[in-house]
């Protein structure tokens, strides 16, 4: 039986084995909340006063080199640094516990041209992106528990630079949500003797109904579960665990999916589209166990709700209670892929 399209309802996220409150019925209800102008849209190509353009200078003040593509450097204000501090072996009250944590932080810049945003990159232009992002796993990997490459696009999302860029946090032990991902994959195979989702892969191919974007070895959705409005999971159609799994053609394909989704999301309101975004692979670092309950998906989240100037807010019920949505996510599927 499929899930209500009028009626509240709860969905399950197999991912996060969380819990999600759809209220379709709530779609007509009138807004008074927040509403933020959009963004300008238009940029110069170099601005002397970006700390990521190319041979200009950064607020911790070295010189950026005159990069002429991707480039990556360590973050001049990390959140993690490589020293690391001793824990103690008993903490005397379990209720205040902590753990040390040491890692690397890094930027990862798109392009030189400060005028462009991810989406208007293309896919030629994100090719170089997707290596960028192999290139930190297999480099980071290999002394960290957890390589994190994420991005935050958008002012909206809390971007500090809008030249086109992301980071990448690498840290030894797993983050709470890789954790959580980890064990749930690794349950469903025992229990099923399959990947989880390897499994939703083959569910949305055969409906259809939450598909944004396909191509030969990549598909876009709206997960069942999500939470966001327009929330996406990129998923492969091949059984990568890594970033670093890819081979040239599923690159290139997923260059070419991401130009496209971009390019969807921008279309939608017709501004350049907020989000967070970031790639869950199988963790590395040299304990690194086996992945075979691991599939290789990345996670966007875009804040925008009704128009370019009203944004969702995880608030009230969702801070105490669980996430709740009004839109279907089989609704957002239909608005975005009908911008394809």
């Amino acid at each position: 039986m499929s899930a209500p399209t009028e009626h509240p309802h709860r969905r399950h996220d197999p991912l996060r084995d969380e819990w999600v409150l759809v209220s379709p019925h709530r779609n007509e209800r009138p807004w008074k909340g927040e509403v933020t102008p959009p963004p300008s849209a238009e940029r110069p190509t170099y601005d002397p006063g970006c700390y990521l353009c190319p041979g200009n200078e950064r607020a911790g003040g070295p010189i950026n080199p005159d990069y002429t593509g991707t480039w990556a450097f360590d973050n001049d204000y990390p959140a993690l640094l490589r020293e690391s501090i001793e824990t103690p072996a008993e903490t005397a009250n379990p209720l205040l516990r902590w753990s040390h944590q040491s890692g690397t932080a890094r930027v990862l810049v798109y392009s030189p041209d400060h005028s462009k945003t991810p989406a208007l990159l293309g896919a030629d232009g994100l090719r170089p992106v997707v290596d960028l992002w192999a290139d930190q796993i297999d480099e980071l990997g290999p002394a960290h528990r957890w390589v994190q490459v994420f991005a935050n696009q958008g002012s909206a999302m809390g971007a500090s630079n809008p030249h086109p860029h992301g980071q990448v946090w690498a840290s030894e032990h797993l983050p709470t949500l890789a954790a959580t991902e980890d064990r749930t994959q690794r349950d469903w195979l025992e229990a099923t003797g399959s990947r989880m989702l390897s499994d939703y892969v083959a569910t949305e191919a055969d409906s259809g109904d939450r598909t944004v974007v396909e191509n030969r070895c990549w598909l876009v959705v709206v997960p069942y579960w999500a939470s966001w409005p327009f929330e996406t999971l990129v998923l492969p159609k091949h059984p990568w665990t890594r970033l670093t799994d890819i081979d040239d053609v599923g690159r290139d394909d997923l260059a070419s999916g991401l130009a496209e989704l971009l390019a969807i999301y921008d279309r939608l309101f017709d501004v350049p589209f907020p989000y967070s975004m970031g790639w869950h692979g199988a963790p590395t670092g040299p304990d690194a166990v086996e992945s075979a309950h691991w599939l290789l998906h990345a996670h966007f989240y875009p804040p925008l709700l009704r128009s370019a100037s009203v944004r969702k807010h995880m608030v009230g019920y969702e801070m105490l209670g669980e996430p709740q949505r009004d839109l279907t996510p089989e609704t957002a599927a239909e608005r975005l892929r009908s911008l394809a």
